[in-house]
């Protein structure tokens, strides 16, 4: 198999990217050490080789039941509970899967608190036989939680609480927890979150892979592409060959030169929830102590029709760094038209792909003319192997880069803030000092 390929010549000469990578060497050697900041939350590091197939087959077998028993499994969970089976599941689905009848369909709750978003997915889904992945691992994070309360009344009332219990499945602690004790108590199938595995990082347990699993996607082959990928970023690799090193570097120099700014470009609309997935990735391990790159992310081209103008004209503070996709999925060419109004006649016979290959390059041309310094990654193909690369790599590569940058790239305090206050806001109990106080600032 091929793998991911990473390019920087557009941004970096070699001689910068060698001037600091022993800086990343060592950040890499702390991350294997486990001595460095946060090193509580380092399971990711070696996950993917130790996924067992024995454990595939159980996730697999779970999924294939509840595909069996449903039309609709929702997976509930927010962050990294969320984005990286969204990611992969968008990315390898039919686009208009929605709007077709084939197979089970996973959707989603618990990633926002919007009243309607919730009363339009319990109207889609009287009626229909359904599913529920919890994925939390204390219970009491308000969004899911709030998610679950609804869905789990609404599926006891529509098959009965024993037929109910077969169709939730929780992925949660091992041991402790509000979902744990109610996974106990009523008997559902649960999975893991491994305590050493951060919610950002967590894509490869069962809170990614079950989910992606239902959606009936091939987990093996996506832990394959990570395990393959965990190889050729391992510690021992030449720094000239490691490409989390030298993507950690890249970025550390490019921020260094006052680009603050990194934004994640694809011309694939299948790509845009990887962006989603990348900025939590790389937001909430990066943006401490009055630091961090702010990741930021377009799809192209469309976006070339509205973010495209300040990216080529604005403030200097940016680079981008694009996903490009080789190889297409299906093949469609441009037809000739005899009256050739939109004078497209050129194109004719000419695949779409070739077009908008085009387009990227054009793009990346421009903007390096503008001064956006550009980083390329090439995916061969969109399938579970080359995003189990993409996965493993950016990981790794935040992990040696949040090191550089001299912060806990595992943490993330500044999330608990706005729930302090939205939990003083609505009096609950144990937030009295803080409900008077923050109601005597409104």
């Amino acid at each position: 198999m091929e793998k991911i390929r990473v390019s920087y010549e557009k941004a970096l000469t070699e001689e910068q990217i060698s001037s600091v990578v022993a800086e990343a060497v060592a950040a890499q050697k702390t991350l294997h050490a486990g001595d460095g900041k946060g090193n509580d939350f380092l399971g990711w590091l070696t996950l993917p080789s130790s996924i067992t197939p024995a454990f595939l087959d159980e996730v697999e077998a779970v999924a294939a039941s509840l595909r069996e028993r449903c039309e609709v499994v929702v997976a509930i969970g927010i962050g990294g509970s969320y984005l990286g089976a969204k990611m992969v599941i968008e990315a390898l689905s039919d686009a208009f899967a929605s709007y077709k009848s084939a197979g089970t369909q996973v959707l989603f709750a618990g990633q926002n608190i919007g009243e309607d978003y919730l009363y339009e997915l319990q109207e889609l889904l009287r009626g229909k036989q359904f599913g529920l992945i919890n994925i939390s691992k204390s219970g009491t994070t308000t969004e899911p939680a709030i998610a679950f309360r609804l869905l789990k009344k609404q599926l006891e009332e529509q098959v009965g609480k024993d037929e109910a219990k077969k169709r939730i499945v929780a992925v949660t602690d091992a041991a402790r927890g509000a979902l744990r004790k109610l996974a106990d108590m009523e008997g559902y199938k649960t999975f893991v979150i491994p305590d050493n595995v951060g919610g950002r990082f967590s894509v490869l347990t069962p809170v990614g892979l079950l989910p992606i699993a239902v959606a009936g996607f091939d987990i093996k082959q996506l832990v394959g592409g990570a395990a393959d990928m965990e190889q050729q970023c391992g510690e021992n690799v030449p720094a000239a060959e490691n490409q989390a090193i030298r993507y950690a570097v890249a970025r550390n120099l490019l921020y260094r030169a006052g680009k603050k700014i990194e934004i994640l470009v694809n011309f694939n609309p299948k790509l845009h929830f990887l962006a989603e997935w990348w900025k939590q990735l790389y937001g909430e391990s990066e943006g401490k102590d009055k630091k961090g790159i702010f990741p930021a992310s377009v799809d192209f081209t469309t976006d070339l029709h509205s973010m495209g103008q300040w990216i080529q004209d604005g403030e200097r503070t940016i680079f981008e760094t694009v996903v490009s996709v080789e190889t297409m999925k299906h093949t469609l060419a441009i037809p000739t038209d005899e009256e050739n109004l939109d004078g497209l006649n050129f194109l004719a016979g000419k695949r779409i792909d070739d077009v908008n290959k085009m387009a990227e390059l054009g793009t990346q041309i421009a903007h390096i003319d503008g001064g956006v310094p550009n980083l390329k990654i090439t995916l061969p193909a969109i399938n579970e192997y080359y995003l189990g690369q993409l996965i493993y790599f950016f990981e790794k590569a935040c992990g040696i880069s949040g090191y550089m940058l001299g912060v806990n790239p595992f943490d993330q305090p500044g999330v608990e803030a706005y729930k302090k206050n939205m939990f003083a806001l609505l009096d609950k109990p144990g937030y009295e000092a803080e409900s008077k106080a923050i109601k005597a600032r409104l």
